[in-house]
C-alpha cells in the first residue's frame, strides 16, 4: 500500500459520501438517463464542473488553510460538524422516504439538455460549499502529493458517480420507484457520513 493510497481513498469517500445525495442535478441525470438522451454529455459536464471545483479549492483555499494550524482545526471541526448534518438529514430521509419519479419528458435538444444541465449544477449554492470550501478545505490537512491524491479521490468519485447513474438509471428503474430502495440508500449516505464525521473528530482532538 502507498502513502497515497489513504489521501486517495479519503478523498474518494468523501466526495461520494457528498454528491450521492436526492436532489435535482442527480433526478435530472437520472431522467435522462432513463429517457437515454445525451447521457454521455451531461454525465461529462456534471463530473468536469466537479472537478474544477475541487481543483480550484484543493489549489487555492487549500493552500491558505495549510499554513495555519487554527485555520486547519476550524475547518476540520467545521467539517465533522457539516458532514454530521448532511448524515442527520440522510438519516431522516431514510427513516421517511419518497419514491423518486422520473418525468417522461424532458428537453429534447442538446442544446437545451446542456443548459439545464449546467444551471442545475452551477445555480445550486451546496455545489460551491461542497467542492470549494469543504473538499478544498480539507485537502490542507495532507502535502505535496498527498493532497493531489486526495483531490483526484474527489475528482473521481463524481465521474464514478454520474456515469454510473446516467448509464445504470434504466436498469435501476423499477428498484428507484419504491421508497424502500431510497431508505436503504439514505441509510448508507448517513452511515458513510457519520464515520467521516466521527474521524475528523477523532484526528483533531488525537493530533
Amino acid at each position: 500500500m502507498t502513502p497515497l493510497f489513504a489521501p486517495a481513498v479519503s478523498g474518494l469517500l468523501l466526495g461520494g459520501s457528498l454528491i450521492i445525495a436526492i436532489g435535482a442535478q442527480n433526478a435530472f441525470i437520472l431522467r435522462q438517463g432513463l429517457l437515454r438522451q445525451h447521457v454521455f454529455i451531461l454525465c461529462l459536464i456534471c463530473a468536469l464542473s466537479d472537478a474544477v471545483l475541487i481543483g480550484l479549492g484543493v489549489a487555492g483555499l487549500g493552500a491558505i488553510i495549510s499554513g495555519s494550524k487554527i485555520l486547519i482545526g476550524v475547518v476540520t471541526l467545521g467539517g465533522a460538524a457539516f458532514l454530521a448534518v448532511y448524515a442527520f438529514l440522510a438519516f431522516r430521509r431514510a427513516i421517511s422516504p419518497s419514491g423518486l419519479e422520473a418525468a417522461r419528458s424532458g428537453p429534447a435538444s442538446l442544446k437545451a439538455a446542456v443548459l439545464t444541465c449546467l444551471a442545475f449544477t452551477f445555480l445550486n449554492p451546496h455545489v460551491y460549499l461542497d467542492t470549494v470550501l469543504l473538499v478544498g478545505g480539507l485537502s490542507g490537512r495532507y502535502e505535496g502529493t498527498a493532497r493531489l491524491a486526495f483531490a483526484i479521490g474527489a475528482m473521481s468519485s463524481s465521474f464514478i458517480w454520474f456515469f454510473g447513474l446516467g448509464y445504470g438509471a434504466r436498469v435501476l428503474e423499477p428498484l428507484f420507484l419504491k421508497p424502500s430502495a431510497w431508505r436503504v440508500l439514505d441509510g448508507l449516505i448517513a452511515a458513510v457520513m457519520a464515520a467521516l464525521s466521527l474521524s475528523l473528530l477523532y484526528r483533531f482532538f488525537a493530533g
